[in-house]
């Protein structure tokens, strides 16, 4: 949630936020008329509640026929500081509403725009050219089947759409993967988390999440309970509601959850395979640090992705995501995309956030200030970002297939394979 404050001293900085989404500028300035209202009615209401507790000395002081008649107008003056406090709750709660209605500001050169106009920041890496090695590669969901590691066929039948099972070397692939992640990821000074996939309303708000409108997010509604998309909903509410000594540096988390999502604008989209999918799994990042050292934090998180994509040792690159394509809570968003060889297109792998202050105010997670002529406390920042996820199983598949149709297996990967090299076709 964006700090009223702030909106308040720069609004034309937070209305270009709003043109560079492509969303709603008047936001601002309603949010700004309605401040000053709220404002009004608090000095209003504070200034009744001053001339109470001086007429209420009068009255203490006051006999008779003047007590009685002082309290008639205690009584009438009661009501009127009822009343203009209620006016400023109001105003103050309508206030709330449309400022979790506002999205974080986004950073200075994040690109304008939709989800076409990203930026690419680098490309690493090659993609193997499959017609010079005399074949044509076989997609991820073909290989996952002469391998007997994807069975999208049963996955229907129990499930529905968009499920699938892993199986035998497919679900050894996904542990493996997912085990290496969480081993970097502690070395990294991260401590490892198995998180909740079932979140309060509450915290599916807090980190930025439209419970009324979204329609990607599974609700369990007789227990009032959120199927979570990451593990970055639950990291983000262990905090919520308590103060943070950051004065050693940022506190991470490695969380290792499964996770749901509807893909309800997905009609149509990737339908073959496991690409997009209702169900899967993923080791995710999650920083609370300073305002200050966020910005650096992010390009942290950044490295450490690409760290694990050198390990499995796929050709990707690195966009810096336009504005539009933000969501609401990123102030911006590094993502990192593999090549899939079968659609000759670079395919999201991971994706790492710099969420500034927003979620911790909504959150309520602020840290202790303990520098020089600092005192109180303020918003922490959290970032989060993807390490490995179900996904990467598509592009290791196509990137590092052989002619036969077995895999080779990454080096880095085969340690956690019990020093298998090759998956090979059954």
């Amino acid at each position: 949630m964006i700090d009223v404050n702030e909106l308040r001293a720069n609004p034309e900085q937070f209305q270009a936020s709003q043109r560079a989404r492509g969303a709603d500028e008047s936001l601002v300035e309603s949010i700004l008329a309605l401040d000053a209202r709220r404002r009004e009615a608090v000095t209003g209401s504070e200034a009744l509640r001053a001339g109470q507790n001086a007429f209420g000395k009068r009255v203490a002081q006051a006999k008779g026929e003047e007590k009685q008649a002082l309290l008639a107008e205690v009584k009438e003056l009661a009501q009127s500081v009822k009343k203009a406090t209620s006016v400023a709750d109001e105003l103050s709660a309508e206030q709330e509403t449309l400022l979790r209605r506002l999205p974080n500001l986004i950073q200075d050169g994040v690109p304008a725009g939709g989800e076409d106009d990203f930026e690419v920041l680098k490309t690493v890496g090659v993609p193997r050219d499959f017609a010079a090695e005399g074949f044509e590669p076989r997609d991820h969901l073909e290989l996952g089947e002469l391998l007997g590691a994807i069975d999208m066929e049963r996955g229907a039948k129990i499930s529905g759409s968009r499920f699938y099972f892993l199986k035998g070397v497919g679900a050894r692939l996904e542990i493996a993967l997912l085990q290496m992640a969480m081993d970097q990821a502690v070395r990294a000074g991260f401590t490892p988390m198995i998180t909740p996939t079932l979140v309060r309303p509450e915290t599916m708000q807090g980190t930025g999440f439209d419970i009324a409108h979204d329609a990607e997010i599974y609700r369990l509604e007789e227990d009032d309970l959120y199927l979570v998309g990451t593990s970055e909903v639950a990291l983000a509410g262990y905090h919520s509601d308590e103060i943070l000594e950051l004065g050693d540096g940022p506190l991470r988390y490695a969380g290792w959850s499964t996770c749901y999502r509807r893909e309800a604008g997905s009609h149509g989209k990737d339908t073959r395979g496991i690409i997009r999918v209702h169900q899967f799994n993923k080791v995710e990042m999650f920083t609370y640090t300073s305002i200050e050292d966020s910005y650096a934090e992010h390009e942290r998180l950044l490295a450490w992705e690409e760290e694990m994509l050198a390990k499995v040792e796929l050709p990707y690159r690195v966009i810096d995501t336009a504005a539009g394509d933000l969501g609401m809570s990123a102030a911006r968003k590094f993502d990192c995309e593999a090549w899939v060889p079968t659609q000759g297109a670079y395919r999201e792998l991971t994706s790492t956030s710099n969420c500034t202050t927003f979620q911790a105010r909504r959150l309520n997670i602020r840290e202790r200030q303990a520098g020089e002529g600092q005192k109180g406390t303020r918003a922490v920042a959290t970032l989060n970002g993807t390490l490995a996820t179900t996904r990467w199983i598509v592009a290791i598949l196509e990137h590092h297939q052989n002619a036969d149709g077995s895999v080779n297996v990454p080096t880095a990967l085969r340690p956690y394979l019990g020093g298998l090299d090759v998956l090979p076709v059954l």
